[in-house]
């Protein structure tokens, strides 16, 4: 229980990291004897984000003072409440007010309440070069975490959701990925695009010219992100975006104390082993089809660059923001094994 209950003078970013470190996306404010005080979820800070909200800020400035509690004598019913109003998660409360056990929805509850139609289209056809040695072997979609090939983790996380589009764009060893996939039925079609020559994270798409003409989905093909997709389409549609890219939180610790130092070397300052907060490109995106006409054929060009494009054009491109714990990257070797050890566990 512990590890959701903070403190009002804690600031938003360490609300995220609690967060991260508790699986949940509800904390809790209480006083030093646990009364509760307030609720937070991640909803409340993704909107402080979009506002252009500090995360240093305390958590007191965005925090619900008149938050959802029951006693333990309701407890039984706590799932149904839950259900009724719509919440993530519930505090347990004493005659005292003071928080003595928590219940939550289990992590997922949201897919059986959301549904998309949208394609999906995956970026597929790169080498991998940063997988070698495996990708000199198996293309880079095919890298299986636990018992199935990366790319089909993410499809089947999509087809949760009812979306039976999917569209590869291939081009590295794309034979053995056409093999794969067609050895067994699926609950989604899986078109191909051949990609002959390479094209960046972002030219490939210019193949799909005429073969979409609706908002679709593109992703990479090595990263799973734990949220609800269905919000982040309905964010898109409602900022009016052209293209609105996932963004997760990233912590970094420098390794080393950092020194700051001005004229004559004179040291100005000094952190020992200082942190640093930044949000970071998943390789998630919503896209409107009109972002294939910024395109050239044939042009090699990354996605980043395309949006860009957008924004010099005066059209809008935005971001949704998730928590760090809720991105999984295996396109690194080091982040394969955390990815394979973290879905094993569910």
């Amino acid at each position: 229980m512990d590890n959701v209950l903070i403190r009002e003078d804690d600031s938003i970013l360490q609300a995220m990291r609690t967060f991260d470190a508790s699986g949940r996306r509800t904390v809790f404010i209480v006083d030093d004897s646990n009364k509760l005080l307030a609720a937070l979820s991640e909803g409340d800070v993704r909107r402080f984000i979009l506002s252009g909200g500090d995360l240093n800020e305390s958590v007191k400035k965005i925090a619900n003072y008149k938050p959802r509690s029951i006693t333990e004598d309701e407890k039984a019913d706590a799932r149904d409440f839950l259900r009724r109003h719509n919440i993530e998660g519930l505090p347990i409360v004493d005659e005292n007010g003071v928080v003595i056990d928590t219940v939550f929805w289990s992590e997922n509850h949201y897919k059986k309440h959301s549904t998309l139609s949208t394609p999906v289209v995956m970026m597929a056809g790169g080498k991998g070069t940063r997988l070698y040695p495996y990708t000199r072997i198996l293309p880079k979609p095919l890298i299986p975490v636990g018992e199935k090939p990366i790319a089909e983790l993410i499809m089947d996380s999509f087809a949760d959701y009812g979306i039976d589009r999917m569209i590869m764009i291939v081009n590295h060893k794309k034979n053995m990925i056409k093999s794969y996939f067609g050895e067994a039925e699926r609950p989604y079609n899986i078109e191909y695009i051949d990609e002959d020559e390479p094209l960046g994270t972002g030219g490939g798409l210019a193949l799909l010219r005429g073969k979409i003409n609706e908002t679709f989905i593109l992703t990479n093909c090595d990263i799973l992100i734990e949220e609800d997709y269905s919000k982040i389409y309905e964010h898109h549609k409602k900022e009016g975006n052209l293209v609105t890219m996932v963004c997760s939180l990233r912590n970094f610790q420098v390794a080393y104390g950092v020194v700051e130092f001005g004229e004559h070397g004179n040291i100005t300052d000094m952190k020992e082993k200082p942190e640093f907060s930044f949000f970071t490109n998943t390789g998630i995106y919503v896209v409107e089809p009109e972002v294939i006409d910024y395109i050239k054929d044939g042009e090699f060009i990354g996605f980043p660059d395309i949006i860009n494009r957008i924004k010099n054009d005066g059209k809008k491109a935005g971001v949704y923001p998730i928590n760090e714990n809720t991105w999984m990257d295996m396109g690194q070797l080091d982040e394969l094994s955390k990815m394979e050890s973290r879905l094993r566990g569910k």
